[in-house]
């Protein structure tokens, strides 16, 4: 059985750990282990979740990914669906194609002050979100097409009304039940957050391109 990832509940000591003797902290670690261990025999439930990534710092995609190839080295089938982006050529679409596990989705235009055209940029959500239902839908039998989804930047398009917020609620509320879905994109709506399992807030303490350093292939896209 893999281990366990520490609970957020956890408080470690204040004391210096240079402060305490290998005999102290080796007696720290056993009741810190015996807590944990608590902790996860108490968690019963097993479902698929949501999973939404927001805020205004760097990272949200890319975390998203991450998720979607360590699901594909699991063997799990995974799909991703990108809203916005769609105009450049990316590292994260070329890493895509060597995974058989992973379908990926370019379906935006571009970022929104590149196509400066509501109505095409509407359309192209639209398709995208069309391929999501699909998805979802095809991940209900016992052999699901499905384990994860990544909604790449849904909630730009939610926060720019692209779509409706009434469309899109119900259809993850009644998502199937073993399907993580993961969503992406700054300023998420409540209503979104409300219904998610997991939510993330990257906050910005310091970006490159502020200190006038261009984005970068491999780490920006």
């Amino acid at each position: 059985m893999p281990s366990q990832p520490f609970s957020s509940d956890h408080k470690p000591s204040t004391e210096s750990p240079a402060a305490l003797t290998d005999a102290e902290h080796q007696a720290q670690m056993v009741e810190l282990k015996q807590q944990q261990d608590a902790l996860v025999k108490s968690k019963q439930l097993e479902r698929g979740i949501i999973l939404v990534n927001t805020g205004d710092g760097k990272g949200k995609s890319t975390a998203a990914f991450g998720l979607a190839i360590r699901a594909a080295g699991s063997g799990l089938r995974v799909g991703i669906i990108q809203f916005i982006k769609g105009t450049w050529r990316t590292g994260e679409e070329a890493a895509f194609k060597r995974f058989p596990e992973i379908e990926h989705v370019v379906s935006g235009e571009g970022f929104t002050w590149n196509t400066q055209d509501r109505q095409k940029d509407i359309a192209a959500v639209r398709r995208g979100w069309e391929r999501a239902k699909e998805m979802i839908e095809s991940s209900r039998s016992d052999e699901p097409s499905f384990h994860l989804l990544v909604l790449d930047e849904l909630n730009i398009a939610l926060a720019f009304d692209y779509i409706s917020l009434d469309e899109v609620l119900p259809v993850l509320q009644n998502k199937p039940e073993q399907l993580n879905i993961a969503i992406t994109g700054r300023d998420a709506k409540p209503e979104l957050i409300a219904i998610a399992d997991t939510v993330t807030d990257m906050k910005s303490i310091k970006h490159a391109f502020d200190a006038g350093i261009i984005a970068q292939r491999g780490i920006e896209f």
